[in-house]
């Protein structure tokens, strides 16, 4: 029987719990946004419908299977889960409803497939994307996050991942990396000597919107992350996360404008909106560490690298309509990378280690599963469904039916 100190003290926890999974599943409406002001109209509705479905995916193979192999009844140290059964069976002496901790990790993987959507954005099949959804979440992104919150083997090695730069940001751009080599880049977008043409999206005012519900969410992602806020060593810790999560977003939009204006003597827009998110990735591996300063510095560094990041996958000639591969995945790198700089528990091998694990499990086996969608039903729609737009073709409506009045390229 718990005490009235004890139960007040659960009570708050299952609480916060679940309010910070709110806000990390407010994230979903931020990637959308973002990712509809940043698409053509004419695949404006596509993309939506994308992105409430993946949620729906997520949410239901996580339950089913996603779940239990990252959290429940696994050996401490393995590669292997048990697959175990309920969520009510994996820690029976919990110092929250066992439910909270299970709706706060589903949201998690809905953000890791999130990041994919973006990326392959304007010429996907629909239907390809959704059953890539069906295995990335329930079945990929778990193993991996087994081998590290999981209590699997790279937990054991000392890699350190406090929310999910790597297990969730990188993870997921890993993935969108694999599709995106194997779908190719939308028609027009680079020319036959080497020229890259600008693709620009349709809504900024969406697109900025998107950007400030994904930092507002970011608070939940971190600040959630410490699990509990029932004591003053909690409550305090969660406070100095909030700060620095904030203080890393500000400073990476400030340098994101800084190089823009430097390199093309311009305020790029999309750019900033990407400094913002690029802050938010690198500090999402350790936000408790690092005193406020030394967390402004990192979001402003990754503000700075991933304008750099975009613009070399450009060169290299890696379509990302959105820039997810460079916010998530060069910027997640870069935010593991830095943790033993705070913190002193963390090594640089096993930072690297990890890195390597995960990138090449969730690419490895994403590039597999893409193959296999690709020779069983197609990935990419065809020319003529492209020219179109993505609207109509999947959905049968537009998103702006009455500013549609003549055909768009």
């Amino acid at each position: 029987m718990m005490d009235a100190l004890t139960e007040m003290k659960f009570a708050l926890d299952t609480f916060y719990f679940l309010m910070s999974g709110v806000l990390v599943m407010w994230m979903a409406a931020g990637f959308a946004m973002l990712e509809a002001g940043l698409v053509r109209a004419k695949n404006t509705t596509e993309i939506l419908t994308k992105n409430i479905l993946l949620f729906a995916i997520a949410c239901t193979m996580y339950l089913l299977v996603g779940y239990h192999i990252m959290y429940v009844d696994n050996a401490e140290g393995g590669w292997l889960p048990s697959l175990g059964g309920l969520i009510g069976s994996a820690d029976a002496d919990a110092d929250h409803a066992l439910e909270s901790d299970f709706f706060f990790q589903v949201v998690f993987v809905a953000t890791a497939m999130s990041i994919v959507s973006g990326a392959v954005a304007e010429r996907m099949k629909l239907w390809a994307f959704l059953a890539f959804c069906v295995v990335l979440t329930g079945f990929i992104y778990p193993l991996e996050g087994y081998w590290t919150w999981g209590g699997g083997f790279l937990s054991e090695w000392g890699f350190t991942d406090f929310a999910g730069s790597g297990i969730v940001h990188m993870a997921g751009a890993a993935a969108a990396l694999a599709g995106v080599l194997l779908l190719g880049a939308r028609k027009g977008k680079y020319g036959k000597n080497g020229e890259i043409h600008p693709i620009p999206g349709s809504n900024m005012p969406l697109a900025t919107l998107g950007t400030f519900i994904l930092w507002m969410g970011w608070f939940g992602f971190n600040g959630g992350s410490q699990l509990l806020v029932s004591d003053v060593e909690n409550a305090t810790a969660v406070a100095k996360i909030f700060v620095n999560t904030n203080a890393a977003a500000a400073a990476g939009a400030i340098g994101a404008l800084f190089v823009t204006k430097m390199t093309w003597g311009k305020a790029d827009l999309t750019m900033i909106l990407n400094g913002a998110l690029a802050g938010l990735v690198a500090i999402t591996a350790d936000p408790l560490s690092p005193g406020h300063l030394w967390a402004a510095c990192i979001g402003l560094l990754a503000g700075v690298l991933v304008v750099y990041a975009i613009v070399s996958l450009d060169k290299l000639r890696i379509d990302d309509p959105v820039g997810a591969i460079s916010v998530h995945g060069v910027c997640g790198i870069f935010g593991l990378l830095l943790v033993p700089v705070a913190n002193e528990d963390a090594s640089l091998w096993a930072q690297m280690v990890g890195i390597v694990v995960i990138g090449a499990w969730v690419f490895c086996a994403s590039l597999l599963v893409w193959y296999v969608l690709k020779q069983v039903m197609g990935i990419r729609v065809t020319e003529e469904e492209e020219m179109s737009g993505m609207d109509m073709i999947d959905c049968g409506i537009d998103a702006y039916p009455e500013f549609v009045t003549v055909k768009q390229n």
